[in-house]
């Protein structure tokens, strides 16, 4: 039998020709066409006031720390059960994370637990919404409100996703996304920014051109670009820009076999949940999530690795996700300890991830949820 690899990159549509196109057009630096259009189908899609290109979620978030003039003495409150940007984001600038324990459900932000983390020294909530089930955003956004404080939605794996009809990424000033190879919509590498609030709106577009106004520049709008302002160079090659759009074009025909392969997992897995044996994944109603990722929760963290290594034997290869950045020797220099967010310890020794990818086939989800009964039952 072949083997079933966790992910596996795919093109779809006009991704090769885009590039050769970007090629004989000259044009291989950033903000060419291809990105021009990526924007424009962003925006008008999911209803981004203004979408920016970068070479990766990671920038988007550096740009967010950037954007919120966060620095040394500030603090952020996020998970810990998150990918390491999200962090290193703000603490590049000298902030501290000030770390919030997760839902048991969703495995998001715990909202309820905010509210005491917030203090003098508050400057962002950072929600991320994991496995593209949105975090209560109502809540979170009317404690912003209270509070005086920014949110910066981390959507990296939530393109596409909604929380009461409405795309997640647009709640916040700023929302990140990510269009790494594992994501729903890939370039490799490649984010974007939505930046939702007006008054960031030409910061944000003078510090992703290296804090020029090259912008206005390549709009016609001056006859040259200078430097204006602080910056860094956060845009994609239209090389990216060129893969990129293939793929947004064919968004709907890429989710609708997600969900569909989605489907199949949660549906073959349910008996497994009524005997007790593991969990699925839950989501509130009013929570349209995108088929980003499936996973399963064990008994424990020593049941985990028996069944990656039963899978293994088998050509399956599943996985684990986040090590909490609390527990990490960087959490650890902070000041967190083992113990401190316990649902966040928990959930992290018992998921596993399952290969979720756009060319897996129904019969090999099958062949999948066929060795983890075989594993539960033999």
């Amino acid at each position: 039998m072949a083997r079933i690899p966790f992910n596996k990159p795919f093109i779809v549509g006009k991704e090769l020709y885009n590039i050769a196109q970007a090629v004989i057009n000259g044009w291989l630096a950033g903000d060419g066409r291809f990105t021009a259009a990526c924007h424009r189908l962003l925006e008008e899609r999911y209803g981004i006031p203004k979408a920016l290109l970068t070479h990766s979620c990671t920038a988007a978030l550096e740009m967010t720390a950037l954007l919120c003039e966060v620095g040394p003495g500030d603090e952020v409150i996020m998970p810990s059960y998150t990918f390491v940007s999200t962090a290193n984001a703000f603490v590049l600038r000298g902030a501290q994370p000030r770390f919030v324990d997760i839902r048991p459900d969703t495995l998001n932000l715990d909202e309820n637990l905010i509210e005491d983390a917030i203090n003098e020294h508050t400057k962002v909530i950072v929600p991320v919404h994991y496995a593209g089930v949105g975090c209560e955003m109502d809540t979170i956004m009317t404690l912003a409100g209270k509070h005086g404080l920014y949110v910066v939605e981390d959507a990296a794996q939530a393109l596409g996703a909604k929380y009461r009809g409405r795309y997640l990424g647009t709640f916040g000033e700023l929302g990140c996304f990510s269009f790494h190879e594992t994501k729903n919509l890939i370039s490799g590498e490649g984010g974007a920014l939505a930046v939702n609030s007006s008054e960031l709106e030409e910061k944000a577009e003078i510090l992703r051109q290296k804090g020029t106004n090259r912008a206005e520049f390549l709009r016609g709008e001056v006859d040259k670009y200078t430097w204006v302002a602080v910056g860094s160079s956060f845009l994609p090659s239209e090389i990216v820009a060129a893969f990129l759009l293939a793929q947004l074009e064919n968004e709907e025909m890429i989710n609708t076999k997600r969900m569909a392969l989605w489907r199949t997992y949660h549906e073959a897995l349910a008996d497994l949940e009524e005997e007790g044996c593991l969990g699925r994944p839950r989501w509130p109603q009013h929570c349209s999530p995108n088929a980003h990722l499936y996973y399963i929760l064990t008994a424990d963290s020593d049941e985990r690795q028996a069944l990656i290594k039963h899978l293994a034997e088998r050509d399956i290869v599943a996985v684990f996700h986040y090590v909490p950045l609390h527990s990490s020797p960087m959490g650890q220099r902070m000041g967190y300890r083992a113990g401190d967010l316990p649902v966040t310890e928990e959930m992290s020794a018992r998921i596993l991830r399952l290969p979720l990818y756009y060319e897996l086939t129904e019969s090999e989800v099958l062949r999948v949820t066929e060795a983890i009964r075989e594993f539960y039952r033999g």
